[in-house]
C-alpha cells in the first residue's frame, strides 16, 4: 500500500499539472479569440471562438491521453525486457554479451523514457 504522504504529493503533482494545462489553454484561447477589451461581456463571435478553441484543445488532449494509455503497456514491457537483458549481460549470463564480433549487428537501442505529464512552458522573465 502507498504511503499516505506520497499519495498526497502525487495528487498535488496531478493538480499542478492540470492547472498548468488549463492556464496554458486559457492563455492560448484568450490571445486567439479576444480582440476587444472595451466591454466586459464577450460578443457572440468571441464566445463562439472560445468554445471552439477550448473544445479543440480538450479533444486533442483526450486523444493524446488515449494514445498514451494504449502505448504505455508496450513501452513498459519493452523497457523491462531491456533492463533484464542488461542485467543478464552485466552478470555475464548472456552469451555474446561481450564486444561485438566483426559483422555482428549492434544490439537494439534502449527504449525512450515514457513521456511525463504535459507541462506548459515556463513564462519568460
Amino acid at each position: 500500500m502507498a504511503d499516505p504522504q506520497q499519495e498526497q504529493q502525487q495528487q498535488l503533482r496531478s493538480l499542478r499539472d492540470f492547472l498548468l494545462v488549463y492556464n496554458r489553454m486559457t492563455e492560448l484561447c484568450f490571445q486567439r479569440c479576444v480582440s476587444n477589451l472595451n466591454y466586459r461581456a464577450l460578443d457572440s463571435e468571441e464566445e463562439s471562438c472560445l468554445d471552439g478553441c477550448a473544445g479543440k484543445l480538450v479533444r486533442s488532449n483526450h486523444r493524446l491521453m488515449a494514445a498514451y494509455v494504449q502505448l504505455m503497456p508496450a513501452l513498459v514491457q519493452r523497457r523491462l525486457a531491456d533492463y533484464e537483458a542488461g542485467a543478464a549481460a552485466a552478470a555475464g549470463g548472456q552469451p555474446g554479451a561481450g564486444p561485438l564480433l566483426e559483422g555482428e549487428p549492434p544490439p537494439p537501442p534502449l527504449a525512450l523514457p515514457a513521456p511525463g505529464p504535459l507541462r506548459a512552458p515556463e513564462p519568460a522573465r
